[in-house]
Parts: structure tokens; sequence; C-alpha cells
């Protein structure tokens, strides 16, 4: 016995006192398979145990129901049939038919890849299988090679109905999407909408795998592979082996077209293309020979170990058969021929009295069931665990547990629109069949009303959206402006659900969860008129503003070189850091020319230089004097010379009698 089936603990354990587990087959993500004796009928079953740390889960639960009865509705001798399903204390089981042998995965890693044959053999059983599931109105949705298994009596067939949903119910959210990737259909990847095209997709992929010898996609990250899926075409498998036959190269391409509606629509038209390649091709799937179903050794290989010899060899050169049967002799709890007549005939003697016995116990054993199954502990199911489950995933869960579902909506922070909060009665609690369970999910975050915010201190507006349960970003949004340093100008509010940004400055209604951005003043900007255009440059770089000169004009009251104003922000609004003042500086007082008087007469020199811009004066006695018997002699300043407006000019005044 190999050392992972000595530190097992089911090894040798008698599960609800009729499977005595003999060894263990296989462990996958979801539950571990092992080989057991049903010791009412006597016969080797298959034992797939839930993983302890998932039977909690009424996700994963409903999905191990699922496939028992999943499974169960299907007849066909390609599809592995499930006998029973069960829980003994914290195991839940499954109880299936024991095939031994390997699977197409172990098979591709040995040969790589199948010949035609070998390939016609195995799609033509797989798709007799999937076409009877798909018949009853079933998508597999996780056709692989790990899935198919070939019996050491040539057998083939499909399991593992975990994943199996009903045709109707063909979305597949991010839990479900469990699949491997290298098999998943491009309308999985992009919409997460599955039907039975989508196992035919797979189908494609495991055909061109068998022929090709490897997976037409590969990449490092399984995002590559999925964008791969999505966006290119999957290649004619005769690129890699060049003896594929073209009809099955178009099989693959057919059964592989990006688009669902351009592939075969289910499993059984695909059979039917596949038989007439059969007869095109002259080729037929190798027949199988059965062995005896209950005569196999206790002893099992140990998990994952390859076989080795003849048990390996499932497909063999031979045409008369897929898997040699290595059917060994009796097992050793097996009693021989001689036991066996012994214990025939003690049973002779006692058989009457037995009779009896069994009577009066199958009459007591049947009033027990039904006080059991009817009224008693066995009518009542447990609520399970629904949070983070759609209402919709919700009510399918209680519809598998007999259960009724009513939705209830409740605020929530933390949990997205839609997804389950918790349920009334607590997940756990055992109720009647037909109990009305009340699923609360979440309509989102609850509203805030916001008083006025603007006016107020930074310290007095964060504790206020806090006491609302409204994030602030860290770096408050700074501004020039009149009001004291700290004072909040503006809050602009982003919804967390999305879309356009509210001004909170003077008060709104917006969601929890929300964050501000607060506008603050860091107090006024800096005044430097007046100012040389270099002090101001200084001055203003000290608070993170740039400056520049726009232009320059005549001042009289700002000294040539100073700053006369600065021209309003582009764009407009508050100065913030950041921004360049654009300054604007002096040229000085504007200088005319003087016009010469000199010669002219009294009036006639006071209107020319008024007229001028400039102002007279002289003596006051020759105003007593007829215009025409004076003249200007001499002005000070000159005429010609360059004078502010306004400036008074004293003129000489002589009389011309």
């Amino acid at each position: 016995m190999s050392m992972s089936q000595q530190v097992d603990p089911l090894i040798g354990r008698l599960v609800d006192d009729r499977y005595r587990v003999r060894g263990r087959i296989a462990r996958g993500g979801m539950a571990t398979v092992y080989v057991a004796t049903d010791l009412r009928l006597e016969r080797r079953v298959a034992l797939k145990v839930m993983h302890s740390h998932l039977s909690d889960d009424s996700v994963f639960q409903s999905r191990f129901i699922q496939e028992a009865r999943t499974a169960a509705r299907l007849s066909d001798p390609h599809v592995v049939n499930v006998f029973d399903q069960g829980q003994d204390g914290e195991l839940a089981y499954l109880v299936m038919e024991y095939l031994p042998g390997i699977t197409l995965r172990e098979l591709l890693k040995e040969q790589r890849r199948l010949t035609v044959t070998q390939t016609i053999t195995v799609m033509d059983a797989v798709l007799s299988g999937l076409s009877s599931a798909h018949r009853a109105g079933l998508i597999h949705r996780d056709v692989k090679p790990e899935n198919v298994l070939l019996a050491e009596d040539g057998r083939i067939k499909i399991g593992d109905f975990g994943l199996a949903r009903a045709t109707s119910a063909n979305t597949a959210t991010g839990q479900q999407l469990l699949g491997t990737i290298a098999y998943l259909a491009p309308e999985l990847v992009t919409r997460g909408t599955a039907d039975t095209r989508s196992d035919i997709y797979a189908l494609g992929i495991m055909l061109y795998e068998m022929l090709a010898g490897e997976q037409p996609y590969k990449g490092e990250q399984p995002m590559q592979i999925a964008y791969q899926h999505a966006m290119e075409s999957v290649p004619r498998p005769s690129v890699k082996n060049p003896g594929v036959p073209e009809q099955l190269d178009e099989l693959v391409l057919w059964a592989t077209e990006k688009e669902p509606d351009e592939r075969p629509t289910d499993a059984n038209e695909m059979l039917t293309r596949l038989r007439e390649i059969e007869r095109e091709l002259g080729v037929s799937p190798l027949p199988t020979r059965t062995a005896p179903a209950s005569r196999f050794p206790d002893a099992v290989e140990e998990e994952s170990a390859p076989a080795t010899g003849g048990q390996t060899r499932v497909i063999p050169d031979s045409p008369t058969s897929v898997l040699p049967s290595t059917a060994g002799s009796a097992t050793a709890d097996e009693p021989d021929n001689a036991a066996t007549l012994r214990r025939r005939s003690r049973r002779r003697s006692s058989r009457g009295a037995w009779l009896l016995v069994l009577t009066v116990l199958l009459a007591l054993g049947a009033g027990a069931a039904g006080w059991w199954w009817g009224s008693g502990p066995g009518s009542m199911v447990a609520v399970p665990q629904l949070q983070g489950l759609s209402y919709a995933e919700a009510q399918g869960v209680l519809e598998e547990r007999e259960l009724l579902a009513t939705e209830s909506r409740e605020s929530a922070l933390d949990v997205p629109v839609g997804e389950v909060i918790r349920t009334e009665p607590t997940p756990g609690t055992r109720v009647d069949r037909d109990t009305t369970v009340t699923v609360i999910t979440s309509s989102g975050p609850s509203t805030a009303d916001i008083g006025q915010l603007a006016g107020l201190s930074s310290d007095e507006v964060r504790a206020i959206l806090s006491e609302n349960v409204i994030a602030v970003a860290d770096e408050d949004t700074p501004l020039f402006a009149d009001d004291a340093e700290g004072t909040v100008l503006g809050v602009s509010i982003a919804p967390a659900a999305g879309g356009d940004p509210v001004d909170c400055s003077g008060g709104c209604t917006v969601h929890q969860g929300d964050t501000a951005q607060l506008t603050v003043s860091i107090g006024s900007l800096p005044n430097v008129v007046g100012m040389s255009s270099e002090e101001a440059a200084s001055t203003l770089e000290a608070v993170g503003v740039g400056t520049e000169v726009a232009s320059q004009e005549y001042s009289e009251t700002v000294p040539e070189g100073a700053v006369v104003y600065y021209l309003e922000r582009e764009g407009g609004g508050s100065w913030r850091p950041g921004d360049t003042v654009r300054l604007v500086t002096s040229l000085g007082p504007q200088l005319f020319e003087v016009p010469d008087v000199v010669g002219m007469t009294r009036d006639e020199a006071k209107a020319t230089l008024e007229g001028a811009g400039f102002s007279t004066s002289y003596n006051g006695l020759w105003d007593a004097v007829v215009d025409s018997f004076t003249q200007v002699t001499a002005m000070s300043p000159e005429g010609g010379s360059a004078q502010r407006a306004g400036t008074s000019i004293t003129l000489t005044i002589t009389g011309s009698f």
C-alpha cells in the first residue's frame, strides 16, 4: 500500500454502514475518488467524497448533489453510472460505477497523439454519451480529456457532471467557470453564456489535441489562452500532423467556429457527421470486450502513478480490442466455491425462521422510515449558506432543497448590489420542506444627507464627512482666496457607483462609500503692484506661482519698471499654486511735445498750449492789454521739449504798440 493511502484516514473506513473504502484512486480540486466495496450488493464501486473544507459550502454541496441527479437522469453505455448519493456525518459522497483504467489525459501523456482509428473510437463514444445529455436538456460544461474514462475492458465513458446545468440556465458566473481554460468556448470568455454548442467547442479542442498531440493555444497566463480563444481561429490539426484526413480537419474547424451559430447544434449532429466520415474513410470504431464488473483486485495503484506493462496500453494496435482486460482472480475477501456451498447448506436449515423475522423487521422498518421521512427529522432540510450569491442563484439552490424563496432588500456598504447579505432563518437551521426562506439582498449603500460645508474649516468638514461614511481624498485642492487659510471653499463628491461628481459645497444628498475632494483656501495671493518685476517674480515664486511680463504701459503714478497690475487668470477662477501670473509693468508717465508759441499774441499762445494739453502762466497785468498789442517773447519750458501732459508753461509777454 502506498504512503498516500497509509495517511488517508478514509482507507478501511465503513461509510454509511455500507461502503468499505479499499484505496484511493484520484484526488481533484473538489473531491477525492476511492475504490470501495458495496457490502449490500457485493460489488466494487467508486466512492467520490467531497473535500471536508467544502462540505459546509452550500454552493459546492448543491453542485455535488447536482452531479448525482444529473448523471442519474442519463442512461447511456458511454456515461459513467451514478448509483447513490448520501451523507455520513461530515462526509458527502457519490457512489458511481467502478471503471479500472486510465483517463484520456493519461493516454495522451503516454502516446502524445492518437492514430486516426483511435481518435475516431474515442470521439464516437464521447459523442454518443454527450448526445444523451444534450437530448435530456443538459450541458456538461467541463468536457476535457481528464473527464473521459478509458476502462481496462475497452469501454469508453464520459463522467464528472458536477458542472452540468439545464440548457435553460445557461449563464455562467465567475464561480461556475471552473472548466479548464484550454477548452472554454469564446462565448464563455466574452459573454459568460453557455449552451450545447459550448460543449461542441470543447469537443473540437479535444479532437484537435488527439490528432495534433498538443492544444491549439498556449500561454503562460490563463488570460492569454482565454484571449486566443476569443480572438483567434483554431488551426487545422494537419498543420502539426500531416497524416490527418481533410474530413477530420474540417470537423475540427466546424466544431471550433468562434460564432456558436456556425457550429453543430449539439452532440448528435456532430456524431452524425463523424459517422459519415467513418464511412468515407472506411474506418470504424474499435470494438470493445467486457469483463466481469465485480471481479477486481483489492489493491489500488498509488494516486496518479502511471500504470505499467500491459495495463497502460489503453488502445492497442490490435483491431479486436480498445483496452485489454486486466481483470485478475478472485480477491482475498471473496470466498471460494467450497465455502460458498457450506454457507448455502447452513442457510437452508434456518431459512424459514429467518423469513418470519425478516418480515417483522421489514414491517417495523417501513413504519419507522415512513415516520422519519414523512413527519420526523428526515422530512426537514437545512437552510443553506447563500451569502455572496445573486437572488436568482440563491433561489435555484433553495429549489434544489425543496424550499421557497422571497426577496427582501437592505442597504449595505460592503456588499455589491443584488448579492445576498444573509437569510432568515439563518444558514444551518432545519426547516420543513416548502418553507419560505427570506433572502435579504443588497440594495447598495444607504444615502447620506450633508448640510452646508463651504465656509467651515477643513478639519470640521472632514469630521462631518467621516460621520456620514464618506471618504475624503488625502490631498486637498489649494486655492488663493481672501478667506482665512484652511477654510473650505468647495466640496465635490464622486459617486462610488460611477457618474458625474456632485457639488456638495452648499449641501447635498449622496451615498455612503462615495469619495469627496475638498477645495481649501491657502490665503490671499501676495499683492505685487508697485514692486519691480524682479521683486514680484521672487515674491510669487515663494508661494508656488510663476510670472511673466505680458505688456507695458504708461503710468502717472507707478515708477518705470514697476508692476502696474496683473491680468486675470486664464480660464477664470481663483489663483492656485502652479499658475503663471501675467504682469503689466510701467513705462513711467507719457511725455508730449510742447508747441513753440514765441511770437504769438497772448491769447494765441494760451489757446495753442492748452489745446496740446498744457497749462499757461504769465504776468496777470497783461490781461488788461488788448491782445493785438501783446507778443510772447519767451517760454519755459522751451517749445519743442517733451513734457508730461498738464505741465504749466510760463510765458514772457511784451507790448507791441
